[in-house]
């Protein structure tokens, strides 16, 4: 590992970046070298001064230089030995074969000089700091050593050298100076480049996390419509089951890519409830734009209305639960003493027939009221919904059963059939249960209104795509007019004169407390149908039912 003593800096991700790899093109470049010194000195011996006073030296020098640069990019290829040893080695190497060059080609003015700036320079890029200082102080001396040796020993002893060996020794302090100063600020640049990058992809990658988690759909699409992102809520939500990136959004979702295209030319309009799937998930848009380098992309946040309708649900009954409190304490305690009293006048042997019926018209209308005012009260504290995994079939056998012998009607007007047999729904089984009661007791009830007796049939099944689960509860008698069939879920709505209207309002307010749907279908030929939609456990929430 290089000598950092001065540098203070933060050590890299990846050293190599700053060691072995520019190492071993050091070693790429002292081959390149050594071979045009020996290439030069036999191919042009007359145009050039190299090796004019002492060409074997030369030679030797050269040939032993090209030698060393070849062991030595097999080295630092194996990385053995270590990186400093191998550094200081292969630089030093560096100075003492040009100085000789040099001494051997006429000294300083043979223009070699420069080899030494680019060796003092490689020093430094890859020992920054003191050791960058100490191969020039090393190159220097071994100039003014050759320079020295020459001016005592050779044949043109003078002064002149000096002064360019001085400058030399000057300009190579310089350069590894300069070399260190670059050195630092590239390699301050390159961590700061490091830090920012792995910044901006952990910040993506928070991103992305953030946006696969989140309980509303989202995609955003480009200036052609093209999804360039979707979360895997959305997936769900629209029943995407492919890679659906860099597709057409009129491909993956006609009702809300119709959507987009309404809302683009009339922003100002909120869009409207989708349905998506199967048909049974209802969603509500909502459009951003995105500015981009290529147009204007749109941001689309698709929010699942099971989720407001929850919430909703959560302040209908906290309303609720305000009101029966109320009617508990003003109304339950004098209907109970009406109807004690009327107890009492049918124990009366002085009443007439006329009075008896009056008094069964009491108690009868007291038990409605209580009726209601318990209805009410179970809306308001609707319990824990424990919802589960339930085997349709044998579910509905023990519900038939039950259902029977409670004698409401006989074991031929009710049958079932379930399809595939190990259907399973997801709901709390005794909110199920009353659920198709209350509707089986309707049918009962109010179909039974001919010559002919109501038939009631319970469908088990599931849609073809997506496979959603459902029960239908369909029944053979008159029917619901359809002037009243957006009506016959409102609280306190009935056609009767002795019912409350409640139930079904109860029951669809179970189902959709429990993530399910109840919905009334035409029936071609009279009767009615009720369908239960049990949710997707694939597509459902965890959090749901926490």
């Amino acid at each position: 590992m290089p000598a950092r003593l001065d540098t203070n800096l933060p050590e890299p991700e990846n050293l190599d970046d700053f060691t072995w790899k520019p190492l071993r093109l050091l070693t790429f470049y002292r081959v390149i070298l050594a071979g045009m010194l020996v290439v030069l000195f036999f191919g042009l011996p007359d145009r050039t001064a190299l090796g004019a006073d002492q060409p074997t030296l030369y030679l030797l020098t050269s040939s032993a230089y090209l030698v060393f640069s070849l062991v030595a990019g097999f080295t630092t290829r194996l990385r053995r030995p270590g990186y400093e040893i191998q550094v200081h080695v292969q630089v030093l190497t560096d100075i003492a074969a040009v100085t000789l060059l040099m001494h051997t080609s006429g000294g300083t003015s043979s223009g070699l000089g420069i080899l030494l700036l680019i060796a003092v320079a490689t020093g430094s890029i890859l020992q920054p700091g003191r050791m960058a200082f100490l191969f020039a102080a090393i190159a220097a001396m071994a100039i003014l050593g050759a320079e020295a040796y020459r001016n005592t020993f050779g044949t043109l002893p003078g002064t002149a050298g000096y002064t360019q060996t001085g400058l030399l020794g000057i300009a190579l302090f310089g350069t590894a100076g300069l070399t260190y100063l670059l050195t630092r600020r590239i390699y301050e640049s390159e961590m700061l480049a490091r830090r920012r990058g792995a910044d901006i992809a952990n910040l993506a990658k928070l991103n992305a996390h953030i946006v696969q988690r989140l309980h509303a759909g989202i995609i955003v699409t480009d200036h052609v419509h093209k999804v360039r992102l979707i979360n895997e809520r959305a997936r769900k939500l629209l029943d995407i089951r492919d890679a659906a990136e860099d597709r057409p959004l009129a491909e993956l979702s006609p009702v809300l890519y119709a959507s987009l295209l309404a809302w683009r030319r009339k922003p100002e309009q909120e869009p409207s409830l989708l349905e998506a799937g199967s048909g049974t998930t209802r969603i509500l848009p909502h459009f951003t734009l995105l500015g981009t380098g290529e147009g204007l992309g749109v941001l689309s946040l698709l929010e699942d209305t099971a989720a407001m309708v929850k919430q909703t649900q959560q302040i209908k009954l906290a309303s609720l639960g305000r009101l029966t409190a109320s009617i508990a304490h003003e109304i339950r305690n004098p209907l109970g003493a009406i109807g004690h009293a009327a107890q009492l006048l049918e124990e009366s042997e002085a009443l007439t027939a006329a009075d008896l019926r009056l008094t069964s018209i009491i108690s009868e209308h007291t038990r409605r009221v209580n009726t209601v005012v318990e209805n009410v009260l179970q809306l308001s504290r609707p319990g824990t919904s424990l919802p589960q995994h339930i085997r349709l079939r044998p579910w509905l056998d023990g519900f038939v059963d039950e259902f029977t012998r409670s004698g409401l009607c006989h074991r031929g007007q009710i049958s079932y059939r379930v399809e595939p047999e190990d259907l399973e729904v997801y709901m709390d089984p005794s909110l199920l249960h009353q659920v198709v009661w209350n509707i089986c007791q309707n049918a009962a009830s109010h179909g039974d209104v001919g010559v002919e007796p109501v038939f009631i049939r319970l469908l088990g099944g599931h849609s073809e795509a997506p496979r959603i689960p459902y029960l239908d509860i369909i029944d053979t008698g008159p029917g619901v007019a359809a002037e009243i069939a957006d009506q016959i879920f409102e609280p306190f709505f009935t056609t009767g004169g002795s019912g409350t209207g409640l139930g079904l309002y109860i029951a669809r307010e179970i189902c959709e407390s429990n993530q399910a749907q109840l919905r009334l279908h035409p029936v071609p030929g009279g009767g009615s149908r009720f369908r239960i939609t049990f949710p997707d456990t694939d597509r459902l929430p965890a959090s749901v039912f926490a």
